[in-house]
């Protein structure tokens, strides 16, 4: 039978992956939490001192760090002496190691934070056996992030878990551990920035980096202008995150944590000219998100705009020499990979909420139209741009839009009415190609009323109201087109 160690802090999706590979034949070895989960789950596992013949001593600290673990996973099985040395030591090939490590980012996150709690959470054996099993990718494999574990399956399933797979598996590996490592420096060098004061003067503040990534704002390089304050920082990390979604040239501009207009386009410039006329007002002060190289063309009409920062992949030398004529203006250049294991953390009185970023897409495939209506084929274009923006807006949240921008938003009203009034109200054009997207459902038909009365013919919302019927009835009586996504994307 093949053998697979299973050591991990997200446990998530573990049990099942788990499950599976009992039922493809390997045997499971564990230790700690995660061997207490899977026995709860009633999958047959063992403890990783049935390989070692060495009990867990240390309040575990050292449980993996034996010959009877590296040596099963570090054998080249390419050469003979080796498997010698193996047999001579009655040690057991390793197949498979599937580790994630102890949450580090998230200890330190924490204000209270001590120096000792920090070492604790120091883990020594998981990126030890990651790197032993990334090195020898030629015969192991080696997984860190649950979001691997279904496609791993069924490469198993059909033969297909091969050395070429295995080392792409490897390269997020060593991206892995070397965020991990990173984290570790940046929290005992004190890798922190006083900034000049929080979101108002009264208040002292500064940004603690917990990684440098070059897809986060931590990691950008700036290139000119002021140091960022925190407002900047949060408007920025806001129109990075919204930016990324969009594959086609996109612009975002962003005001007070919410998307003031979107605009894409067949080029980077048409996508900004979008932007800018969706809410030409708003844009004044605000922190811009380009996905696209920024040209001496483009940097000629946001140098004409009062911007607080300017976000791209990447500036022309040309685009440079105009924008940094301006003293001020922050210039960063950002790597524009999403990275869907990011997590983000809130503070509350007495602790703090970690949750996964709002990345998840629904596909028009998924998608249910519930009304006698279909929406047209350009109905169904300004849905999937708005879609793609909704969970950006801080809630409740309605937007109206095209299928080349943003016509209006409503953001953070305390019902739902009172954002689709302010949508309406600051709406650049309100015609048949116009949609209302709606980041929760509806609770009563009053919304889809009110949208009827100026014109709206098409409206997408998550449903799931005991009432969904109600708008559904008022949407076909008014001759408009609604979908349903089944999801929400609420943002406080």
């Amino acid at each position: 039978m093949k053998k697979a160690i299973i050591s991990v802090s997200n446990k998530s999706g573990v049990v099942e992956f788990a499950k599976s590979l009992t039922q493809l034949d390997y045997e499971l070895y564990s230790t700690g939490g995660t061997k207490r989960a899977l026995e709860e789950a009633n999958v047959t596992v063992k403890s990783v001192s049935e390989l070692t013949q060495f009990p867990e001593i240390m309040d575990g600290r050292v449980k993996t760090l034996h010959p009877a673990v590296h040596g099963g996973i570090l054998a080249d099985r390419n050469k003979p002496e080796h498997l010698e040395q193996l047999s001579e030591q009655h040690i057991d090939l390793i197949d498979m190691v599937v580790v994630n490590l102890y949450p580090f980012r998230q200890t330190v996150a924490n204000p209270d934070v001590t120096e000792d709690d920090a070492i604790e959470h120091i883990d020594i054996g998981g990126p030890t056996m990651l790197r032993a099993a990334a090195k020898n990718f030629k015969h192991v494999t080696t997984i860190v992030h649950p979001s691997d574990y279904n496609e791993v399956i069924q490469r198993i399933k059909e033969h297909r878990l091969d050395e070429s797979y295995r080392k792409s598996l490897m390269i997020k590996v060593f991206e892995h551990t070397n965020e991990y490592d990173h984290a570790i420096v940046s929290f005992f060098k004190g890798d922190s920035e006083e900034l000049r004061y929080g979101e108002n003067p009264q208040q002292s503040a500064r940004f603690v980096r917990t990684s440098n990534s070059k897809h986060t704002i931590a990691g950008a390089k700036q290139l000119h202008g002021k140091a960022l304050s925190f407002n900047n920082i949060k408007d920025a990390d806001s129109a990075l995150a919204l930016v990324k979604k969009f594959k086609e040239p996109a612009a975002v501009a962003v005001k007070h944590m919410n998307p003031c207009g979107v605009g894409i386009g067949t080029d980077i410039e048409t996508a900004f000219k979008n932007a800018y006329d969706a809410d030409n007002q708003s844009i004044f002060g605000g922190i811009i998100a380009l996905n696209r190289t920024v040209t001496k063309d483009l940097a000629e009409t946001l140098h004409s705009i009062f911007l607080e920062v300017v976000i791209v992949p990447k500036f022309d030398k040309e685009a440079l020499d105009i924008l940094t004529q301006k003293k001020n203006i922050r210039l960063l250049e950002i790597d524009m990979t999403i990275d869907n294991r990011e997590e983000e953390f809130v503070s509350v009185s007495g602790g703090y909420l970690v949750q996964d970023k709002d990345n998840y897409e629904v596909s028009k495939e998924e998608m249910k139209v519930v009304t006698d209506v279909e929406p047209t084929d350009a109905q169904w274009e300004a849905m999937l741009l708005g879609w793609k923006v909704i969970p950006s807006v801080k809630s409740n949240a309605i937007i109206l839009s095209n299928n080349k921008q943003t016509v209006g938003i409503g953001a953070g009203q305390m019902n739902r009415v009172g954002a689709a009034k302010i949508a309406l109200e600051r709406a650049i054009e309100i015609n048949d190609n116009v949609v209302m997207i709606s980041d929760g459902f509806f609770p009563m038909d009053d919304t889809v009323e009110l949208a009827a009365k100026h014109g709206i013919k098409a409206i997408i919302q998550p449903g799931g109201s005991i009432k969904d019927q109600d708008s559904i009835d008022m949407a076909n009586k008014h001759g408009i087109a609604m979908v349903t996504t089944g999801m929400r994307h609420f943002k406080h």
